[in-house]
């Protein structure tokens, strides 16, 4: 988010950031180790209710798409239901995000003007109600919706391409999970980043500063920073795209496993 975030220097300047690691140390002299956890406690609220919401409407998508309960998906269809689990989160994200993109950068400003994430939450309610709180919800659909097709679609693909010949696709290894849930976190983001920048810059701005919305900072950032921009943070997204989701998928076959062994007909 602060590397997105960043303004543009001035003629003769250096940038505030001049990447990913430079990003990292600054904030870890400036602030310490807590300095990389900012706005972690929003996150942390929605990541279980936003994870569950996430493959409960994957699974609706597939279903809403079957004849019968063993139809095969395509991979179109599998997109589909991907796109449909990004509608269901954005209700979780788009406010977490808000705050979260909110703390992250307040520190880099040197303002204070929020003491954590309720503070943050009641300050955006009082000042514009919900709407405040929700301040960037097409733009995290636009992020989610066509990256959560990517995501599933990939993972599945991959699981089908992993499957040892005659083995089936729920006896896969745990690095072979891994594997093929890091990497889809790698095509996720592909898609993402670029709306992401338009979200995290949307929803730290000033109000009134974008009147017409998203295409208002896509003009901006074009016009003034190149296409290139769009891509901003693109390495900090991908040093945490794999473990994160390889770890994300990893802990959904597993729990899924628990519950088939304790609950079978559920």
């Amino acid at each position: 988010v602060r590397l997105q975030t960043q303004p543009k220097p001035q003629p003769g300047q250096a940038p505030l950031y001049s990447g990913t690691f430079d990003c990292f140390r600054k904030t870890l002299v400036g602030e310490g180790i807590r300095g990389l956890y900012r706005g972690m406690a929003a996150p942390i609220i929605g990541v279980t209710p936003m994870y569950a919401v996430c493959f409960f409407g994957f699974g609706l998508g597939k279903r809403l798409q079957q004849r019968k309960p063993d139809d095969v998906l395509t991979y179109p269809q599998l997109f589909a239901a991907g796109m449909l689990s990004g509608v269901f989160t954005t209700v979780i994200m788009a406010p977490g995000e808000r705050i979260k993109c909110l703390l992250q950068i307040q520190a880099a400003t040197g303002e204070t003007k929020y003491s954590g994430s309720l503070d943050c939450a009641k300050q955006l309610y009082r000042e514009a109600g919900i709407r405040g709180v929700y301040k960037g919800t097409v733009l995290t659909l636009m992020r989610d919706v066509p990256a959560s097709g990517m995501y599933f679609m990939t993972y599945e693909w991959l699981k089908n391409i992993l499957t040892p010949e005659g083995k089936s696709v729920s006896d896969l290894s745990v690095p072979r999970i891994l594997f093929a849930g890091g990497l889809a976190g790698i095509f996720n983001w592909v898609v993402a980043i670029p709306p992401d920048v338009l979200k995290s810059r949307f929803q730290t701005a000033p109000e009134g500063k974008y009147p017409n919305g998203f295409r208002d900072v896509l003009r901006e950032l074009i016009r003034e920073e190149g296409l290139a921009s769009l891509y901003k943070g693109f390495t900090a997204v991908m040093i945490r795209a794999f473990p994160a989701n390889a770890a994300c998928f990893l802990g959904f076959e597993v729990a899924m496993k628990f519950l088939n062994w304790v609950a079978p007909g559920l």
